[in-house]
């Protein structure tokens, strides 16, 4: 039985590593901690818990949390973790980090994406990207894991067949629209439900940080440099994702090629699901039917009037796009079988 601890486990992702880790027959949760809700039962915090966990909310440091277990997740704001990791590291214990704070290898592209220089530069090449259909081998042999952006998670797997193929050429344009848990559990006006409700909100035209991530994966995967630019938008539902990518071919584009290249590189992946059918209500990748799951849902339809590929991606922001994805990532970095914990159905209807 493995000890996990959580650092930061009154949020949202705190809260859906908590639901996943409790019903994880190889894990024992020891510690959660939140400045906010020390002393506090879990379930007051997460109501989805009462009966599942008597745990309660410490104020105890990471340090103090990392001699008491084998794997520390750290759900903390951004620009927070790398502040407090070079110490974890140095103590053996298996980091599994939620923010942004490692996922890019270049410590340029903090500058550039994040504004602001990276106080760790040289953690960045032992952090192995948590994104497990693209580096599932690296995560076998690591102790440190960056858990992906939920919009590059959705982004990266529905695009990186095609990268890998070489049938991608020119820029990517990406479309990305998110569910209001992708703000976190902290209120603002732009959260409050006045505001929220009904809207299909441009928030982030341009700039959006999570390029970075899908840049870096796309190179990854296909060797080539690949400019996205990514407009993200806020919709009316509470949890997932949909990214709608535009991407010009390299030739003529045809269906068959498109498939060959899903198939050769998803077909033994255990999260990822083809929605391609020419019935029903389903015909593409749509968020509604992921949530609650691990599922990443990826589709396409080719536009030859413009020699285009339209592709889908869908997931639930919350697990594949956070929590179950540094689950999946903990299983096979700790040789269990990576759907342990995780191997659930989405919710329907929700």
């Amino acid at each position: 039985m493995v000890k996990v601890g959580i650092v930061g486990a009154s949020g949202y992702v705190g809260g859906e590593l908590l639901r996943i880790l409790l019903g994880h027959p190889e894990a024992e949760i020891v510690s959660v901690t939140s400045r906010q809700h020390v002393g506090e039962y879990v379930f007051k915090v997460h109501p989805n818990l009462k009966g599942m966990t008597s745990l309660q909310f410490t104020a105890e440091d990471p340090l103090t949390v990392a001699s008491k277990v084998d794997v520390i997740f750290l759900a903390v704001p951004h620009g927070v973790s790398c502040k407090i990791t070079p110490k974890l590291a140095e103590t053996g214990v298996k980091i599994v980090d939620m923010s942004a704070d490692f996922r890019l290898k270049d410590a340029a592209e903090y500058q550039k994406w994040y504004g602001w220089s990276h106080p760790a530069p040289d953690l960045l090449e032992k952090f192995v990207y948590g994104l497990p259909e693209l580096h599932r081998e690296e995560l076998k042999n690591t102790s440190l894991v960056a858990v992906p952006g939920c919009m590059a998670t959705a982004a990266i797997v529905s695009l990186a067949p095609l990268a890998k193929a070489g049938l991608l050429d020119g820029p990517i344009f990406v479309d990305a629209k998110i569910g209001s848990s992708g703000a976190g559990g902290k209120p603002s006006l732009s959260t409050h439900f006045s505001e929220r409700f009904g809207v299909v909100r441009v928030y982030k035209p341009v700039g959006h940080r999570h390029t970075g991530e899908i840049e870096q994966e796309l190179k990854y995967v296909s060797g080539k440099k690949f400019k996205v630019g990514m407009t993200a938008h806020a919709v009316n539902m509470v949890r997932g994702i949909l990214t709608t990518s535009h991407a010009i071919v390299s030739s003529k584009p045809e269906a068959s090629k498109i498939w060959k290249a899903y198939r050769s590189m998803y077909t033994s992946e255990p999260f990822v699901r083809f929605i391609m059918d020419k019935k029903g209500l389903y015909k593409y990748p749509d968020p509604k039917i992921t949530i609650g799951s691990n599922f990443a849902d990826v589709g396409f339809e080719v536009d030859p009037y413009v020699e285009r590929v339209v592709v889908f991606g869908a997931i639930d922001n919350l697990i594949k796009g956070a929590a179950g994805n540094a689950v999946q990532s903990m299983n096979i970095m700790l040789k269990f079988d990576e759907r342990e914990g995780l191997n659930f159905p989405a919710l329907h209807p929700v």
